[in-house]
């Protein structure tokens, strides 16, 4: 036993999901952008810095689909809760996307819109009169299914998508994990004990989290095996998957993994360090592999992105 104090975490007040005002609904998600509109509005903008470098991604990105490279979708929970998971799920459906890897924030929103239909709380007021995630329904069905995956040797990502797919529940067709379950396609969830929600919920078993998430870090570096012209991209996680994604490379590149014609971008509203230097330029010294920046808002970019994507492929 430590001989320091711990919380007692069973003492926590705990309430209904149905009780917390939330600011984000699924009926407010985006609507994929007919790809028709999407080129007309790509071939408007100017043949200058942001334009032409989200032209050329759009370019490499419809290139490794057509290789049979991997397209990676990397995502912190900002993106979810602003609406573009439609946006990626098209893309998932069409076979464009052949994984999808998340941290813990964005599976939460990812699970609660799932399965409440709505997600995001004020998280300022909360803290305030201490109820801040302490909403009974997300850990509990979170940290059941994690430790159920632990004793059944699965990832992290593919148990929470195949569970919300078993349990059918009601809103699993705007969920990123929800859908991979049902495509076959790598879903990972990458987990830094103590930055979520669920971690404070007294059923949450660590040593689950971290056996399961452990597994989807090398789930993620097989998919990297295939870095030689593959696309990743990295939307709105500013420290923790840049470093995942990093560490997957560099047991990627060890086994024997080509970095020839990697494509790598960072989407966000800010460039950070940490992308910036672990996704755009370190993974990409390689002949033909590069790096790109597209600054903006996820809620306007990414639909773009995904609309144009889909109008090269048409």
């Amino acid at each position: 036993m430590s001989r320091f104090p711990e919380a007692d975490l069973t003492k926590l007040k705990r309430t209904p999901a149905g009780d917390r005002p939330t600011k984000v609904s699924v009926e407010e998600f985006a609507r994929p952008l007919e790809p028709r509109a999407a080129a007309t509005l790509l071939a408007s903008l100017p043949d200058q810095l942001g334009a032409r470098a989200l032209r050329e991604v759009v370019t490499r990105t419809v290139a490794a689909h057509r290789a049979g490279k991997p397209v990676v979708l990397m995502l912190g929970g900002h993106v979810v809760k602003v609406g573009v998971t439609p946006c990626f799920i098209e893309l998932l459906e069409r076979g464009v996307l052949t994984h999808v890897a998340m941290n813990g924030a964005a599976a939460i929103h990812d699970i609660e819109i799932a399965c409440l239909g709505r997600t995001s709380e004020d998280v300022e007021r909360n803290l305030e009169s201490g109820s801040f995630g302490m909403v009974e329904e997300t850990g509990a069905f979170m940290n059941t299914v994690a430790t159920r995956a632990a004793r059944e040797e699965l990832g992290l990502g593919e148990a929470w998508g195949a569970a919300l797919e078993a349990q059918k529940v009601p809103h699993r067709d705007a969920s990123l994990l929800a859908r991979s379950a049902r495509r076959g396609v790598p879903a990972t969830v990458h987990v830094a004990l103590g930055t979520d929600t669920i971690h404070y919920d007294p059923a949450c078993d660590g040593a689950a989290l971290g056996e399961t998430s452990l597994r989807d870090f090398r789930i993620l570096a097989a998919t990297m095996a295939r870095a030689e012209g593959a696309v990743v991209l990295n939307v709105g996680s500013a420290v923790l998957m840049p470093e995942v994604f990093l560490k997957a490379l560099a047991v990627a590149r060890n086994l024997g993994a080509r970095l020839e014609g990697l494509t790598t971008v960072n989407f966000d509203q800010i460039q950070h360090y940490r992308p910036r230097v672990n996704v755009i330029e370190r993974p990409t010294r390689a002949p033909g592999a590069k790096g790109f920046g597209l600054t903006g808002h996820h809620e306007i970019l990414v639909p773009l992105y995904c609309g144009a994507v889909l109008a090269e492929l048409a």
